[in-house]
């Protein structure tokens, strides 16, 4: 068995803590031993425990995440996360090996995730078993499990989820929802729709069916479906 990393949030956002310890469940090779909610809490760990990896938030009271960089030259391998993208070239000065963008989705975290271990000279594969996403509802973040989702339908800069259980209006648009989907699992069929693959019941020439909808094909992405159909 491998050894796992012990890493560690820092994050003043409870949200953002919720995003991350879920996609560091998903990932064995991890081990959440602490989270802190400013960069006192965090440097006042860090003197007193070694860690292998830190997920460190830019903008907190008090010390940034940048400030704490500085405060500690000894840290950890860091992962930037932040809503902001002006201290990217900055952070590489520190030894950062990655800048993670909020919303973080989780494709893009397991490819920082990669870049860590890759920096540990550790080969290792990570499975992009994405069980589950986050989106916003009704202005808190709901974990939707992905085996139930049927399709997703464009809603203006809301996407509505139809899932077997019941459609959720998510504060999230549908290019941003396409980029934390599992590619092997999901496919855009219009620019308004993204689709199960496991779900299609029928295929015609203009149009699917799921659960008994007939769902739209754009022209531009009737080659990429039908080449997805045949490879699973």
């Amino acid at each position: 068995m491998r050894e796992t990393k012990k890493c560690i949030i820092v994050d003043d956002e409870p949200a953002a803590h919720y995003v991350l310890v879920n996609y560091i469940k998903q990932n064995p090779q991890l081990e959440l031993v602490f989270q802190g909610y400013n960069g006192i809490e965090a440097m006042n760990y860090l003197r007193e425990n070694t860690v292998d990896l830190m997920f460190l938030d830019i903008n907190m009271p008090e010390i940034s995440g940048m400030e704490l960089l500085k405060i500690i030259p000894n840290h950890p391998k860091t992962v930037l996360t932040t809503a902001y993208s002006e201290f990217a070239l900055e952070s590489y000065d520190y030894g950062v090996i990655d800048y993670l963008l909020k919303p973080i989705y989780f494709p893009r975290f397991l490819k920082a995730i990669d870049r860590f271990f890759a920096s540990e000279g550790t080969k290792i594969k990570i499975e992009e078993a994405v069980n589950t996403i986050s989106v916003k509802v009704d202005g808190y973040l709901m974990d939707i499990e992905l085996d139930q989702l049927l399709y997703a339908q464009s809603f203006g800069n809301y996407v509505k989820l139809h899932t077997l259980k019941r459609t959720y209006l998510a504060s999230i648009t549908t290019t941003e929802l396409e980029k934390c989907l599992p590619e092997r699992n999901f496919v855009r069929i219009h620019k308004s729709y993204i689709v199960a693959l496991d779900k299609i019941d029928l295929t015609e020439k203009d149009f699917l069916v799921i659960k008994n909808e007939k769902l739209p094909i754009g022209i531009t992405y009737k080659r990429e479906l039908t080449d997805r159909l045949k490879k699973n």
